[in-house]
């Protein structure tokens, strides 16, 4: 075994500084003194996922993880911006389906992940504008692995009704609060449609917000798998050229239950195989089976 101090060094002092539970930062810090890092530069994918695995050993936070860049780490905002750029014009803003099937009802995919906000806006409102009218609506979540509060936020905004609602605040280990709150969107859909919401084992992250927020405010029915248990927004913190950290910075506390999804995942309503949780929403809704 090879240990790199400078490398496990300097992770330590990122996980110890930063980690939204510091308590819990000293016995993850604790326990990357002895990582094998020698082969950091002949091997960074294998060197990633073993610091990852270690990382999360003491509390499995899925968010504290260690990630190989091959084209080089993004250390400047100029590069995140770029980065999430291209991939908003690629993705979409995360939208990655809008269907009107039958019986008038609108299908919405979201997939990978949402963009940033002021990214997707565009892409959300012309999702929504395409699913204006519907009597009923599936928002897809099965693939989605992420997202960013203020988009989750902004959808919700077409959701949850004619008045602003509270939906979550982010306590920063230091104590200080961010609120996220919904703005009604001109073109939200009447609270009397009802919405069902597909999960699967790899829903994570910003998608299960989506899915709790609707679930909690008791606005949607969640059909299909628990979802992957994810509720701390992180940071990203350059390492080497091409190996990043990420750490969650806050912890997400919801208006409704006042605590998260973290490590339980979303309980879906109505337990099923990711797979047949279209034709579960179909047949809950009384609408006709359709290709999934």
């Amino acid at each position: 075994m090879t240990i790199t101090p400078h490398l496990n060094e300097r992770i330590a002092a990122l996980v110890s500084e930063n980690y939204v539970f510091p308590e819990v930062a000293e016995a993850i810090v604790a326990g990357l003194a002895d990582v094998d890092t020698g082969s950091v530069d002949t091997d960074p994918v294998e060197t990633a996922a073993r610091l990852t695995e270690r990382l999360q050993a003491v509390n499995q936070d899925r968010h504290l993880r260690a990630r190989y860049r091959q084209y080089g780490a993004l250390s400047r905002p100029d590069d995140w911006e770029r980065h999430y750029a291209a991939e908003a014009v690629r993705n979409a803003g995360g939208i990655s389906r809008v269907e009107r099937l039958a019986e008038n009802t609108g299908l919405l995919a979201i997939a990978p992940y949402t963009s940033p906000v002021h990214m997707a806006e565009r892409y959300v409102v012309a999702a929504f504008e395409l699913l204006a009218g519907v009597d009923r609506l599936i928002i897809d979540l099965r693939a989605g692995r992420g997202g960013v509060p203020e988009t989750v936020a902004f959808i919700c905004g077409y959701l949850l009704g004619d008045e602003p609602v509270h939906l979550q605040d982010l306590v920063a280990r230091d104590g200080s609060v961010r609120q996220f709150w919904t703005n009604p969107a001109a073109g939200r859909l009447p609270l009397s449609v009802p919405i069902c919401v597909l999960t699967s084992a790899n829903t994570f992250s910003g998608c299960e917000e989506l899915a709790y927020n609707l679930q909690v405010h008791g606005r949607a029915t969640v059909i299909g798998e628990r979802t992957g248990g994810g509720a701390h927004p992180c940071e990203i913190f350059e390492v080497t050229d091409t190996l990043e950290l990420t750490v969650p910075i806050a912890r997400s506390v919801n208006t409704v239950t006042g605590t998260n999804w973290e490590q339980v995942g979303v309980i879906p309503d109505v337990e099923c195989q990711a797979e047949a949780a279209l034709e579960h929403a179909l047949n809950s809704l009384g609408t006709p089976k359709v290709q999934a």
